[in-house]
């Protein structure tokens, strides 16, 4: 069973970051630096990164010489990232479907996937107006979600891996249906032992034309779409991303 706000549970965990700390930085790294050299910003550019983690995105911004806040449903995660916190990079613990600083930034980011986990899509848009009211008028919004046909394609009927780390053994099973992608992580001894803890990921199957809705709702209008890290055209049924380029009205 999958709880309502299972992201809160599970993002605060010592396990999360474990099952996760072998994510490849140099891509993450070299994602925003070929974002940045495409998008232009004026030299301290105020940005907000939306589900920012531990900060490891808000800080390659910061410096590149950006004035940049981070923000994160996740107190762990917060107080992690505000040990590289400096005069032009702050962390706040912050719910995304909630108003954060109106009419202030000039650019928001929502990157990997930190988006579709709410249990209704009154919350996602909720979320999305909050990111539209951060920015200033003719702001930029870029959120980068997987491409969901691609990803229900190639998802296997069953598929079952296995990672350890540190003692812990995490048993992982990814299954879908119509509407959403689950993960569901086991939490053991690596001995095989006794179970240690059950977390189900959940997040939503949207599709380009349900962004395009949401943004628009917002008074966001899409100007760009990219389909990979390497900002190639997006193609609905090939790419690995979908990453979309709005502007505030």
């Amino acid at each position: 069973m999958v709880t309502d706000n299972w992201f809160k549970a599970w993002f605060n965990s010592d396990y999360y970051h474990l099952l996760y700390k072998h994510r490849d930085e140099l891509e993450a790294e070299g994602f925003i630096r070929k974002l940045i050299g495409h998008l232009q910003p004026a030299a301290g550019s105020r940005m907000v990164d939306v589900a920012c983690g531990k900060g490891r995105h808000s800080k390659v911004l910061c410096d590149l010489g950006f004035d940049v806040t981070g923000i994160d449903l996740s107190a762990a995660s917060i107080q992690a990232a505000l040990e590289e916190e400096n005069e032009h990079l702050h962390f706040y613990q912050h719910d995304m479907r909630m108003p954060f600083w109106i009419n202030y930034f000039d650019y928001a980011f929502n990157f990997f996937t930190s988006f579709g986990y709410f249990r209704t899509r009154r919350e996602h848009d909720n979320a999305i107006r909050s990111l539209a009211g951060s920015l200033k008028k003719g702001g930029k919004l870029v959120i980068d979600y997987i491409n969901v046909a691609k990803a229900a394609r190639e998802l296997p009927q069953t598929f079952l891996q296995e990672e350890s780390s540190n003692q812990i053994t995490f048993q992982i099973a990814k299954w879908q249906d119509e509407h959403h992608f689950y993960k569901q992580i086991q939490i053991k001894d690596a001995s095989g032992g006794s179970l240690r803890h059950l977390f189900t990921e959940k997040v939503a199957k949207f599709s380009l034309h349900d962004f395009s809705d949401m943004l628009a709702y917002s008074g966001l209008q899409i100007q760009e779409i990219f389909g990979d890290y390497q900002l190639n055209p997006f193609d609905g049924q090939q790419s690995d991303r979908v990453i979309i380029i709005a502007t505030k009205q």
